[in-house]
């Protein structure tokens, strides 16, 4: 009798934590291959996909996105709306910051340069030092920027390094106390072992920002690691893109990092956006755009999809992981029918194998819509967008599900001449490294393919 109860209980009890974790599902905006996914978990696994979805489920942090303050820009350096593209508009339409002008931009263009350009901006600081990263590691590079940071600390400059608590999960404590001991201080954006059942677990901060004295910001697609920056060449070092802004601009790049510095350290930093912004000479037009659990919109998705429908000659996508949603995927499609010029840059063989099966699916679908898929003979890690010869974008986030709907990234719009040029430079001469096409696959790579984007979802 008493095995029974026992056994109907926990039917009746996984039941009401399933139609529990189902409803609160349903309230959330998802694609339907993720809500189906979880769905599928849920119902025959409730046992495992109940715990699951409390860790791994969140997606938007409506409370913290409705206490979020307004970033601040000078009104002189905004873009007149008439002037606006129609990306600046809708993105100010989702409370995205407008796209300001005066602004100067200067790429860096290999590791070894982000490298030489991150130690100056950071050996020339006078006051202070905020680093918000995904992976800071503990290797010969993060040693050295490390040695660096505990030396301005020590002279007084303020220090505040945020990091990932999954990309620097193997970054330990003992390694970071000497920061501390400088007088700098660190913090772990949601470590993973803290309340894992409050659904943020799988959110995390993949933003990557240098800001140095509040007047630069270097920011892009590089991590602090041996694989991304360093002294000299490296063969097996990752192909990417970062680059340094000077004037209004920093003003957001500021505003994201104080924002996310309280919410991991509880410090609120009392930054002077005025200081950025004197009239520089450049006419660089950029606009920084977040994106996150904290904002009630997805204005970068948004962006890149508008993008999309918005190319009339050309557009080109650069990314080591490609897993788009249905709508991005059938827009690519719809250019590539339109006659636009639509490539998309991977590498030949990423550090994420699933990632690799995944794509395959959609890659081949766009190719036989007419796009082009360049191969790099490489681990390519970039991060960029080029519309026509009117738009450029370049960022943290990858052109897949984790970063355009979970992740805590940031992009930067840019809509100056020179600046596109340059970019376009960059793309071009990486291009060169390529391998045109993707193959056809067999029955039993179809498959497998299939099934891996029924799952892969990043929930």
């Amino acid at each position: 009798m008493l095995l029974w109860f026992e056994t109907h209980f926990a039917v009746l009890l996984g039941m009401i934590l399933a139609l529990v974790a189902i409803a609160n599902l349903l309230r959330k905006r998802r694609s339907p291959t993720s809500l189906i996914a979880w769905l599928l978990v849920i119902v025959l696994l409730p046992y495992i996909g109940v715990p699951l979805y409390l860790m791994l489920g969140g997606r938007k942090m409506n409370r913290i996105a409705e206490s979020k303050s307004k970033i601040k820009l000078n009104e002189r350096q905004i873009l007149p709306l008439e002037r606006a593209s129609i990306i600046d508009r809708g993105l100010r339409a989702c409370g995205i910051p407008a796209a300001t002008s005066s602004n100067r931009m200067e790429l860096c263009l290999t590791g070894e340069d982000a490298y030489c350009k991150l130690v100056e901006m950071i050996e020339g600081a006078q006051r202070s030092i905020y680093i918000a990263i995904f992976i800071f590691a503990e290797d010969e590079v993060g040693f050295d920027i490390l040695e660096r940071l505990c030396r301005k600390a020590s002279q007084g400059i303020k220090v505040r390094l945020l990091l990932d608590g999954v990309g620097s999960l193997k970054t330990s404590h003992t390694f970071l106390e000497p920061l501390v001991s400088c007088g700098g201080r660190y913090e772990f954006f949601m470590p993973v072992f803290r309340r894992p059942l409050r659904g943020r677990t799988n959110l995390r901060n993949h933003r990557k920002i240098v800001i140095i004295d509040e007047c630069r910001a270097w920011a892009g697609g590089q991590n602090i690691a041996d694989e991304y920056i360093g002294p000299g060449t490296k063969n097996e070092r990752w192909k990417d893109l970062s680059f340094i802004v000077q004037g209004p601009a920093v003003v957001p790049f500021m505003e994201i990092f104080r924002s996310d510095w309280l919410f991991a350290s509880d410090e609120d930093l009392h930054l002077h956006p005025e200081a950025v912004c004197a009239n520089l000479d450049d006419n660089g037009v950029l606009q920084v755009v977040p994106s996150g659990p904290d904002l009630v919109h997805d204005g970068l998705y948004e962006a890149i999809l508008s993008s999309v429908f918005a190319a009339r000659k050309k557009l080109w996508l650069v990314t080591p992981y490609f897993v788009p949603d249905e709508a991005l995927n059938q827009g690519l499609v719809i250019a590539a029918h339109r006659g636009v010029d639509v490539r998309i840059i991977v590498p030949e063989k990423s550090n994420h194998f699933m990632a690799d099966v995944v794509r395959s699916g959609y890659l081949r679908e766009i190719q036989a819509a007419g796009g082009l898929i360049m191969m790099y003979k490489g681990m390519l890690h970039a991060k960029v967008m080029l519309m026509d010869e009117t738009l450029a974008m370049i960022g943290s986030a990858n052109l897949d599900s984790r970063s355009l709907f979970l992740n805590y990234e940031v992009a930067t719009f840019v809509y100056s001449t020179q600046e596109i040029m340059d970019i376009t430079d960059w793309l071009e001469n990486m291009a060169e490294d390529t391998v045109p096409g993707i193959k056809k696959a067999g029955m039993l790579r179809g498959f497998f393919e299939g099934v891996a984007q029924i799952i892969s979802p990043q929930i």
